[in-house]
């Protein structure tokens, strides 16, 4: 059997674990954004805690995922289910792509259009929201367009755990030795990352202040 047949006769199970690979990716996503875009605003405005948070997040980077799967295992409602586990390790190495561009974007703003926003009479939280915020725009897509990339990847390894997704079909191939079964699994995913990163480049040429 080679692999589009297998694909045809488990086109059922593809899609299943298509759609949790999606669910794992798009939950952590999104509480990265909810976490990392705010610390990265924090940081150009306390610039004293600037490495303490890149530093940290750098540090998350570094941890290979199986290992990080295994210290989060011991925490209270986050090990009880893999998947909660999984999404808080995906969140955590989505963290520093959304900081250090929110932060970038935020601070390669022209000082002159901030300026000219204070003499205007515009409050801290006008310029952060009417001013830099909107200028930065395209920078921070930039950020969760390489997050997303990065999870789509790294969801595949949230198998081991038994969290799901596309990466079962590796793990399966790789101890049945069968190339068709991990390509089952590696395909789609690359085929997402590669459409989560299109369709995100096309958003920030789209956003992008001109």
């Amino acid at each position: 059997m080679n692999f589009w047949h297998f694909m045809v006769h488990n086109r059922r199970q593809v899609l299943d674990l298509t759609g949790e690979h999606l669910w794992l990716v798009g939950a952590s996503i999104f509480l990265a954004v909810l976490v990392g875009i705010p610390l990265g605003i924090l940081v150009t405005r306390v610039p004293r805690l600037n490495k303490v948070v890149l530093g940290s997040a750098n540090i998350i980077q570094t941890i290979p995922s199986l290992a990080l799967f295994g210290f989060l295992l011991p925490a209270p409602w986050i090990g009880e289910r893999a998947d909660r586990l999984a999404i808080l390790a995906l969140m955590l190495y989505a963290l520093l792509p959304l900081i250090r561009n929110t932060y970038t974007g935020i601070r390669g703003v022209d000082p002159a259009v901030v300026e000219a926003g204070r003499g205007m009479g515009m409050t801290d939280r006008q310029l952060l929201f009417q001013v830099e915020l909107p200028l930065a725009l395209g920078v921070i897509l930039a950020g969760i367009r390489v997050a997303t990339v990065l999870c789509v990847g790294l969801a595949t390894i949230a198998a081991a755990i038994g969290a799901g997704g596309l990466g079962e079909f590796i793990f399966r191939g790789l101890s049945m030795v069968n190339n068709d079964v991990i390509l089952a699994g590696a395909v789609p995913a690359a085929l997402l990352a590669i459409l989560a990163d299109w369709s995100l480049g096309w958003l920030e040429r789209r956003l992008s202040p001109q």
